[in-house]
């Protein structure tokens, strides 16, 4: 799967100096890179721009990463996201992902893994099994098929700016699989 494209950056990091270091090395490659300090910060530009790539730090001054992918969980198209953290284990690292973290980027942070990291979280594809075994026995497979038909079209429909031959060629489906699905589940 290719990698998709991405003009807009958000880096949510409440060190000055890491902060900087990171939108300038962002601001080569990248069209638009904003930067934030807070969760509430974060907010506030999210209300009025959106990004396609988000770095972001786990532990925040007025909060978490939980709390800024809450946010991110709200918009279209879902940003591909890499947590940075110097403390984050294991398990707290399971959830960031169970929640669309891509990758992650361990503090104290080396600039020249950033590609690699970006790279990685525009290519892999999220690991679906950990929601999924925890569906069994709470839902039905039929609808559980269907949700999952409808976020990946919406996503696709997101991603291609409401286009369904982009979004078909982005799911390796018809056009008219695309309509049949829209139609009947509409």
């Amino acid at each position: 799967m290719a990698g998709r494209m991405v003009e807009r950056v958000l880096v949510v990091e409440d060190s000055r100096a890491l902060l900087r270091s990171l939108c300038g090395a962002l601001a080569e490659s990248y069209h638009d890179v904003r930067a934030c300090r807070t969760v509430a910060e974060a907010e506030a530009e999210l209300a009025s721009w959106w990004p396609d790539l988000v770095l972001l730090d786990v532990v925040l001054p007025d909060g978490d990463a939980h709390a800024v992918l809450a946010l991110l969980e709200r918009g279209d198209p879902a940003p591909a996201v890499i947590a940075m953290s110097g403390a984050a284990g294991p398990s707290q690292s399971f959830l960031l992902a169970g929640r669309g973290v891509r990758a992650f980027l361990e503090k104290p942070l080396r600039l020249d893994r950033l590609g690699a990291a970006i790279k990685h979280a525009l290519e892999a594809a999220p690991d679906l099994r950990p929601a999924l075994k925890q569906l069994v026995g709470h839902r039905p497979l039929a609808e559980v098929e269907t949700e999952v038909r409808l976020i990946m079209l919406d996503e696709a429909l997101s991603r291609t700016g409401g286009s369904r031959r982009g979004a078909a060629r982005l799911l390796s489906m018809s056009r008219q699989l695309v309509q049949y699905v829209l139609r009947s589940t509409r």
